[in-house]
């Protein structure tokens, strides 16, 4: 850039030339150094040829770097899951700060970038606690003003499961001893075996493998005949393996007196609930019997009482309609005692005038 403007400043000196040409010569110069320009500001991402492995539960460092190693601190780096049809980012660096507002919900508070080393062109990415489903494609994409580029990073993650747990599942007709072996939460697909009790390895009948967000779950069966000793299940992967045993009888292998013996628990169990089941509905009969008989004689009581109340009450009113009818007859008599008494004072009346006059 600074050899273009010092090439132009040279051009402006040179006076002889017409307008014209003049123009056309800074027009080049302008165009030569646009492109010098640009060609300057280009650069590769990189990142690692192999997949990246991870244990679960761990923390690891996705690589990703620019070509030349130039600053990319006022550059657009971003990290996304090319694989996945909604939401893709994991983790976003614009305008010198992080921005993982639309980052996918189960990478929050795991993603980190080293800022300083952003001036390096170093734009890893930490991932903490690494997750089964952090398993996957990752795209790192780093944009400056005039140039864009990015890089792909795969990563493999591994997970130890379970320790693998043996059940019996029964006998089959010709007397032989039903085992299963299963263990969960693994990945990638772990290798599972049966050995007998000298480490010699035993075929499978049947296998079952299923995934889901907590890995590879595995579960094998396999037919024992008339064995005695211990039979190993193992479950591998790379460098790691577990394993569990189960120790076998000549008893184990009589499905006749095994026939017999849980018949007979069956028929104690069953007769025992029968039992049970008799005595409790007894119990029941006479709970509700009980019952029945209370509420008859709360309502016989109940009834009896109402009529002796209702016996009662009409007592009071005609002992009261008594009382009222005695006290009518006396004021009726007092009333007829008080005529009495004013017709013989008003006889008395003329007597006393005439007597008076006498006196006179």
């Amino acid at each position: 850039m600074i050899s273009c403007i010092i090439l132009f400043i040279h051009t402006l000196e040179l006076k002889h030339l017409c307008p014209s040409e003049m123009k056309f010569i800074c027009l080049t110069l302008l165009i030569m150094c646009g492109i010098t320009d640009s060609r300057s500001e280009q650069y590769d991402v990189v990142g690692p040829v192999d997949p990246v492995f991870a244990v679960a539960g761990e923390d690891v460092i996705l690589p990703c770097s620019v070509k030349p190693s130039i600053s990319v601190v006022d550059m657009r780096v971003e990290w996304f899951r090319s694989e996945l049809k909604d939401s893709q980012l994991v983790h976003l660096y614009e305008n010198h700060e992080d921005r993982n507002t639309e980052q996918i919900q189960s990478y929050r508070e795991r993603t980190k970038l080293n800022h300083q080393e952003l001036q390096r062109g170093d734009a890893s990415l930490k991932l903490s606690s690494v997750q089964i489903s952090d398993e996957g494609r990752y795209k790192c994409f780093i944009q400056s003003e005039s140039w864009y580029n990015d890089a792909t990073v795969d990563v493999s993650v591994e997970a130890v499961g379970r320790p693998p747990v043996i059940t019996v599942d029964g006998f089959d007709d010709s007397g032989g001893l039903h085992l299963q072996c299963e263990s969960k939460g693994w990945n990638p697909e772990p290798d599972l075996e049966w050995l007998d009790s000298e480490g010699a390895i035993l075929s499978s009948e049947t296998t079952e493998t299923h995934r889901n967000t907590e890995g590879f779950s595995v579960k094998h069966s396999i037919t024992v005949h008339h064995s005695v000793g211990k039979i190993h299940c193992r479950v591998k992967l790379r460098n790691h393996k577990l394993e569990t045993q189960i120790i076998t009888s000549s008893k184990s292998f009589n499905p006749w007196r095994t026939s017999i013996i849980l018949s007979s628990v069956a028929v104690v169990l069953i007769v025992i609930a029968g039992i049970l089941l008799a005595a409790f509905v007894r119990k029941t009969r006479e709970r509700d019997e009980l019952l029945e008989e209370k509420d008859r004689k709360q309502r016989e009581f109940s009834s009896e009482r109402e009529k002796l109340l209702e016996k009662e009450k009409n007592r009071i009113q005609q002992e009261r309609d008594e009382l009222l009818e005695e006290k009518n007859r006396i004021q009726r008599e007092r009333d007829e005692l008080q005529k009495e008494k004013n017709r013989k004072q008003q006889a008395n009346t003329p007597l006393k005038e005439e007597k008076k006059c006498l006196l006179q």
